[in-house]
């Protein structure tokens, strides 16, 4: 029998030249066809930059619903302490004004959302009061889109429907420059 020598025995190596192809080939991929998400944090439009002084005067106390948080994150609103569960009920009922009433707002075209916080005041509270007062206008466009076109909720009806709505009940937030730590109490 003849002897094997070292030469002939199997070499047991696997052949990874193939392999930084392979892992290069899946990355791409991977990279491809992944969707980065951007947070979208507070999406708000501000209106255009302006040298001018603002013109106050025509404005009407009435129709101003302030909302004032301060650095212990307690809301007062219009003057009165106020608890967050009560602010979308305030503000729907200040926005629309069912009972004619002098204190609210004439119509809901005239109607202003006025914010101001403390530099004190946590994001999360800031946050809270926000999307009440934006839960508040969602619900009187849902209200109004069943009130006039029969359709569930306001993001169901078309584009010239919406408009209409929007028109009718337009979304006025007026934030106010916060004030130093501690000075609204």
């Amino acid at each position: 029998m003849a002897r094997k020598s070292s030469r002939d025995r199997l070499n047991n190596e696997v052949n990874a030249g193939s392999m930084a192809d392979i892992a290069f080939l899946l990355l791409i991929f991977f990279l491809v066809t992944t969707t980065i998400v951007e947070d979208k944090g507070v999406l708000v439009q501000l209106p255009p930059w302006s040298d001018e002084e603002p013109d106050i005067t025509k404005l009407n106390t009435r129709n101003v619903f302030s909302v004032l948080v301060n650095a212990n994150n307690e809301l007062l609103v219009r003057g009165e302490p106020k608890k967050i569960d009560d602010l979308r009920a305030d503000c729907k009922e200040f926005i629309m004004n069912p009972n004619k009433l002098e204190n609210l707002a004439e119509k809901p075209t005239k109607a202003i959302i006025s914010m101001k916080n403390d530099r004190g005041t946590k994001y999360k509270a800031y946050l809270e009061v926000y999307n009440e007062v934006k839960a508040a206008y969602r619900e009187l466009r849902d209200e109004e889109a069943q009130l006039k076109y029969g359709k569930e909720k306001y993001e169901y009806c078309t584009k010239t429907e919406k408009r209409e709505i929007r028109s009718k009940i337009p979304l006025v937030i007026s934030e106010a420059e916060p004030s130093n730590f501690g000075e609204e109490n």
